[in-house]
């Protein structure tokens, strides 16, 4: 029966489709495409087909992952907030082919297909999140749903060579809400709480939406790093070192995300309006213990000389206190009115403010007496203003076009000011360095069914980029100007038009544009290592590189997916990327204006060519469905294997960044009937790996195996008791660097390894919550 349903709906469906979207998503995400005409099913009866029509309400994930054309994942309500996640992160890191950096619950970059920093498009509403906001500041109380594109479309943008995650959050659905949650968890011994508040309502035309939410953290964060460098040619130890860090950090913050839509009496007429806040504080104290077993030297003799293959004068003890504040607020319109039965046009456009502020204070003493004093006054201030226009039109012979333009500007002002022991550092850069970038893209879209076996959608898109930057009056104006056209194509084709069974293929051209940070050449001395002395290979210091261009991907993707009777979907699918003009930090040894020394420092650069492909499998079913008489229980299951190689650096491990060899994930939730009980829980791991930055220089990343578990007790109807555990098997995160250069020891040229290794522990997280519907 629930086939029939689905199958019956579609018909509708693309006809909402083609005139106005749902009332549940107009206004905050891409359109949905038109439902291929192979999907139609014999008519059901005129009851089941009545009562869709009267609800209007969104057709299933499943089902709205198996009509689109091109390969998206849509995860809904019901499994972001299935096991109490605290992060975004947490809710990402357990779908297919999707890695979260960091440690377990502290957030952390999120890679698809192990590729992040770029790689990964970050849509929030459809719109580009801007620079500096991380996901992170989003509850997942404020979130609706998540799409997850493999490839690249004209309408969601090109600047995805991994691909593209659309967060989308609550709107004003046609359902009355008025949840409550009350959250309060325990890490290593330290207290958390949570608070979170959603309510929508209608009065007459306007339909209002508001999310809100609080929280505040009290985190720790222990780690120990070890340094060590050796003379190959003759065996010796050069340096020794040992610092142990601790890190005490007090963090609150409050969400709100609210959304105003008014309806004309035309159909299809509407204006809306979302606003969005976040703001937040953090006070962190961290302090430090550096051991250096060799050499030892009387700390007297002030800064070492050039030729000295072991730069650093140890502390015996630091001390940093720093307090941040962050704020950034966005407001979005945008205006969609119905032209005819057949079209419409979507006019929308926003403005961001970002603001970060950063006081800090390091002091480092040696036998009680201070050594050095740091004083570090930073403040960044991003405006971000956007605007576009598109039209969507469903033409003859089912072609839903959608053709629109974009425009975006963004404006950064970084400043700075660092002293050392009370005298300022990088005079000759200024304090101050702004930078802007400009985007314009056009592009046009078909979607359309070939015959009843197969569907097509084909794009094309131009983006161009400017950016401007500098760092003071003295120095020149750094510009940066690339444009790139991307031509799209995906394919379904069905072998049967009634059959459950298809086949993805996508054909794309994409792009990866180097962020601001990335151009800028103001360099960031390592904080470590005064600049007015030598620095270490796997302590350098940092600078962009005006000259970056941009990389482009040209990339192929296959998909064989099965669904099943009563729900579920396997799936299989493979993918390459062909790279060109790869972007890499690398570390070399510099003679820079900002010492009297030679210092390393980090750039990035374009070093040529690479390639990355994968293969990534998924399974969602219930254990009912292939055991008979077997409980209702649903699995989860999904891998992902990745191989990847930079041609311009030598093997092994020449792969791209931070790409693990496989991920692995398992869930399972199952819901009892005897008791108001559901409890489920899940697994995800990757091995540890290495990547060859360089012939030089190589990272190293340890394993990773989080294990995570739910029970949820459904007190009524409108009350129910959440209890999760995060981390059930609390690992240390490894990281750590190898950098083989040769220097001059005793006059003589020799082979010296340098290597750094980071241990940091992680906690087991247990979170108590109570959910209410008021």
């Amino acid at each position: 029966m629930s086939a029939t349903i689905a199958l019956a709906a579609l018909p509708a469906a693309a006809s909402a489709q083609g005139a106005a979207a749902p009332a549940s998503g107009e206004g905050s995400a891409p359109p949905a495409p038109s439902a291929p005409a192979n999907a139609e099913a014999p008519a059901a009866a005129p009851a089941t087909l009545e009562k869709i029509v009267i609800t209007g309400s969104r057709i299933d994930e499943t089902t709205e992952r198996r009509e689109s054309t091109a390969a998206k994942i849509v995860v809904g309500r019901d499994e972001i907030e299935r096991h109490g996640d605290t992060t975004l992160g947490d809710v990402l890191k357990r779908l297919p082919g999707i890695t979260v950096d960091g440690r377990p619950g502290r957030g952390g970059a999120i890679r698809m297909r192990g590729l992040g920093a770029g790689y990964t498009q970050i849509l929030l509403d459809g719109e580009r999140v801007p620079p500096g906001f991380s996901i992170d500041s989003l509850s997942p109380q404020q979130v609706e749903r998540i799409e997850i594109l493999r490839a690249p479309t004209a309408e969601t943008g090109a600047r995805a060579i991994a691909g593209t995650i659309n967060i989308i959050t609550r709107d004003g659905a046609s359902r009355r809400i008025n949840d409550l949650q009350v959250a309060t968890s325990v890490e290593d011994g330290r207290a958390q709480a949570r608070v979170a508040w959603t309510r929508n309502d209608r009065l007459g035309p306007l339909t209002f939406n508001h999310s809100l939410s609080a929280f505040r953290q009290s985190l720790a964060t222990d780690s120990t790093t070890r340094t060590r460098a050796v003379d190959l040619d003759g065996g010796a130890t050069l340096l020794d070192q040992r610092l142990d860090a601790t890190a005490r950090e007090h963090r609150s913050g409050l969400h709100a995300t609210g959304r105003l839509q008014w309806r004309g009496s035309e159909p299809g007429h509407s204006v809306v309006l979302t606003p969005f806040l976040v703001v937040g504080r953090g006070d962190t104290r961290r302090t430090g213990a550096l051991a250096q077993a060799v050499p030892t030297r009387d700390c007297s003799a002030g800064p070492s000389p050039p030729e000295d293959p072991t730069p650093l004068c140890p502390y015996d003890e630091s001390r940093s206190d720093g307090s941040g504040r962050y704020a950034f607020g966005r407001l979005n319109g945008a205006w969609l009115r119905r032209l005819t039965p057949d079209a419409r046009i979507e006019l929308r456009s926003g403005i961001g403010l970002f603001r970060n502020t950063l006081e800090r204070v390091a002091t480092e003493r040696t036998d009680g007496l201070q050594t050095r004093r740091v004083d570090d006054d930073a403040t960044t201030r991003d405006r971000n203003l956007t605007a576009s226009g598109k039209v969507i039109a469903l033409l003859a012979a089912d072609h839903n076009v959608v053709a629109g333009v974009e425009a975006e500007s963004n404006r950064r002002l970084d400043r700075r000011t660092t002293l050392q022991n009370g005298r300022p550092l990088l005079v000759e850069f200024g304090d101050d360095v702004e930078a802007s970038a400009t985007r314009l893209a056009a592009y046009a879209q078909d979607e359309w069914n070939v015959t009843p076996n197969w569907a097509a959608h084909v794009g094309l898109r131009w983006e161009g980029i400017a950016t401007r930057s500098s760092a003071s009056a003295e120095t020149p104006r750094a510009t940066n100007r690339s444009s790139v056209w991307s031509p799209l194509l995906h394919a379904l084709w069905k072998p049967d038009p009634k059959s459950r069974d298809q086949v993805r293929i996508s054909l794309t051209r994409s792009y990866r544009s180097p962020g601001l940070a990335d151009l800028i050449a103001r360099p960031v001395p390592n904080a470590r290592y005064p600049i007015d002395g030598r620095n270490t290979a796997t302590q350098p210091d940092r600078a962009g590189n005006p000259e970056l261009r941009p990389e482009l991907a040209t990339g192929v993707d296959v998909a064989l997916e099965r669904y099943l009777d009563g729900g579920g979907v396997l799936s299989a699918s493979v993918f390459q990327r062909w790279i060109r003009d790869f972007m890499r930090s690398q570390t070399t040894l510099e003679t820079v204006p900002w010492s009297s020394q030679p210092r390393y420092v980090a750039r990035p650069r374009n070093i040529g060519d690479a390639v990355t492909q994968g293969i990534e499998l998924e399974a969602k079913f219930r254990l009912s469905q292939l055991v008979d008489g077997a409980p209702r229980t649903d699995l989860r299951l999904n891998a992902s294997a990745f191989r990847s190689r930079v041609r311009s650096v030598p093997g092994p491990d020449n792969r791209l960044d931070r790409q693990p060899t496989y991920v692995l994930n398992a869930g399972a939730d199952h819901r009892f009937t005897a008791v108001p009980l559901a409890v489920g829980g899940n697994i995800n791991g990757s091995p540890g790996y290495r990547t060859r930055i360089s012939e030089l220089q190589t990272v190293r990343q340890g394993r990773k195996l989080v294990l995570d578990a739910y029970a949820l007790w459904i007190v009524s109807p409108s009350l129910q008791l959440r209890m999760s555990a995060s981390n059930l098997n609390p690992l240390d995160e490894v990281t750590g660097s190898v950098f083989d250069d040769v220097r001059s020891i005793d006059g003589r040229a020799r082979s010296v390894r340098e290597t750094s290794t980071t241990t940091t522990p992680s906690s087991l997280n247990l979170q108590l919550r109570l959910e209410a519907k008021l």
